[in-house]
């Protein structure tokens, strides 16, 4: 169970800086890539870069692994160097190298579930989030993250919503606080379009959405938020967050304290006819 940063909530001032390890060496690999290709072809940097429709400036830095490059310059890199496709296959790698560790790690687990259950308690699901929503959230972090930051933050939030597409499809659960459906983040249209987004998702089978009302005076979720999921292989693992950090628990004591948690709140909250119901009425207030 090792520590990490929280990744629903707001919580490199580039898309190249602050990057983990993982990403650094990526970035190594792929401009080392680059540069063979150029010199083979006999290019210099300044005329790749005219070739690609970007600076010498990017060139250099994404050679030296100073910068991640955007995949267009990948395939525009790969078609003028004549590559065949040696060049665009590093898009992948590329595109996972954006995202923090965190949010990689989440993801990954997330695409291995078969069933996910969540109740937050603050903002809506990092997965329920609309994009207007999550940049955001991201927006009004403090300390400051700069644009590019905001963007690769988003980006990497964006990109979990793979789970929806899955084949065959995950039970994904989630309960939500009335709070999270009234508080105006980003401003009263992105609250509106973000309630839109919820009753549309609320339309697929496989997920359910339910509400806890404000009133309620026994509540199973004081101890915070809660992420349970069930894995291909049958093993079960718990997501808390905090503050400042948030960790994966794979204790079964603790899971099953987490499970026993989130079961009593599904059983506290609007059914999940009750909740559409609630978030229809709560759009039209709005």
């Amino acid at each position: 169970m090792g520590g990490h940063h929280t990744t629903d909530g707001a919580d490199d001032n580039t898309w190249d800086t602050n990057l983990d390890n993982e990403s650094a060496s990526v970035m190594k690999a792929v401009g080392r890539q680059l540069k063979l290709w150029r010199e083979d072809a006999g290019l210099k940097q300044a005329e790749l870069g005219a070739a690609l429709g970007y600076s010498e400036e990017m060139v250099s830095a994404v050679e030296r692994g100073r910068r991640l490059p955007k995949p267009e310059l990948l395939r525009k890199a790969d078609e003028v160097l004549g590559a065949g496709g040696k060049i665009v296959a590093m898009e992948r790698d590329v595109a996972e190298a954006r995202y923090p560790t965190k949010v990689r790690d989440l993801a990954r687990l997330e695409a291995e579930a078969v069933e996910l259950g969540s109740y937050g308690n603050h903002n809506v699901h990092g997965l329920l989030q609309t994009e207007e929503y999550a940049r955001a959230l991201f927006a009004m972090r403090r300390p400051v993250y700069g644009e590019a930051e905001v963007e690769r933050h988003v980006g990497a939030r964006m990109a979990r919503r793979a789970v929806f597409d899955r084949t065959p499809p995950p039970t994904l659960s989630f309960v939500m606080e009335e709070v999270t459906l009234r508080r105006p983040l980003g401003g009263k249209a992105v609250l509106r379009r973000q309630l839109e987004h919820l009753l549309s998702l609320a339309e697929l089978r496989n997920v359910e959405l339910q509400v806890m009302p404000t009133d309620r005076e026994d509540h199973a979720g004081m101890g915070g938020q809660i992420q349970v999921l069930q894995l291909t292989d049958g093993s079960a693992l718990g997501y808390s967050e905090a503050q400042l950090s948030s960790r994966l628990v794979s204790d079964p004591r603790e899971i099953q304290i987490l499970e026993l948690r989130y079961g009593i709140l599904r059983a506290q909250a609007l059914t999940p006819g009750e909740s559409l119901t609630f978030i229809h009425r709560t759009l039209g207030e709005t």
